[in-house]
């Protein structure tokens, strides 16, 4: 039975200052849940319904946090979809540990990427790139917001992430920057390269003047039509596969 004390612990963390008070956070619907179920996070809660009761049972075999059977409703009204007829899990933050640089072919850094949606996107993008750590400065979104993990379908079990002052960490790399500006070199015409940063700024203001001292390569998609601009995602998902392409 759903005691209140999980209602409103669950509930808690809809908001940021509970999430990192309770060092916790939540992910719904059957995909989310059972990518977080198979990483190596730590998973506290789980909430189920007996369909994905039945239909997950080998992997719950060794499931040892709290469990709960519950009905679709219940699942609904605790998470932010309008229905989730699966499941709900609870699991651990994990630490912000400092990212070793240097043996990865292409990384990620994001500059005060603010929209959730975004963020969420950008793993999922990271992911299907075979990036595994992102940097993210402190103003970027937090990645445990539900709506990010909602959008990264799971991509973010796969990945590391560290919130980091971004100027000191990308000075101290020595790896090559590579940085999104409307004035920069176009990327289809990118010599080869072995591993670098790519570097994405904020959705308005893009990179900020800081960082963009310590770019070694300005990059630009180049534009056949008549829109201003390019959504962040979108144009990080463009220039992960220019960059992936010309790396061994």
């Amino acid at each position: 039975m759903l005691s209140k004390n999980t209602v409103k612990f669950i509930k808690s963390l809809h908001q940021k200052k509970f999430r990192k008070q309770e060092s916790a956070f939540f992910v719904e619907g059957a995909k989310n849940v059972t990518e977080l179920l198979l990483s190596n996070y730590t998973v506290s809660h789980l909430l189920c319904t007996e369909k994905y009761l039945e239909e997950n049972a080998s992997l719950l075999t060794g499931f040892s946090g709290i469990k709960v059977d519950v009905k679709p409703k219940e699942l609904a009204s605790l998470g932010t979809f309008s229905s989730n007829d699966q499941a709900l899990a609870v699991a651990k933050i994990k630490e912000n540990k400092p990212l070793t640089l240097g043996n990865d072919h292409l990384i990620l850094a994001l500059d005060d990427v603010r929209d959730p949606g975004n963020l969420g996107t950008i793993i999922r993008i990271a992911d299907w790139y075979g990036i595994e750590k992102i940097l993210l400065s402190k103003n970027t979104a937090d990645v445990y917001n539900p709506k990010v993990l909602n959008a990264s379908m799971g991509s973010f079990t796969r990945l590391s992430f560290e919130y980091v002052d971004l100027l000191e960490k990308l000075t101290a790399s020595n790896l090559p920057i590579y940085g999104a500006f409307l004035e920069g070199k176009n990327v289809h015409h990118l010599e080869k390269m072995s591993t670098g940063i790519l570097l994405m700024g904020n959705e308005s203001n893009g990179i900020s003047g800081q960082l963009e001292k310590i770019v070694t390569q300005k990059l630009t998609i180049p534009a056949f039509g008549e829109a201003e601009s390019l959504n962040v995602a979108i144009a990080t998902a463009v220039l992960c596969d220019n960059l992936k392409r010309n790396m061994p």
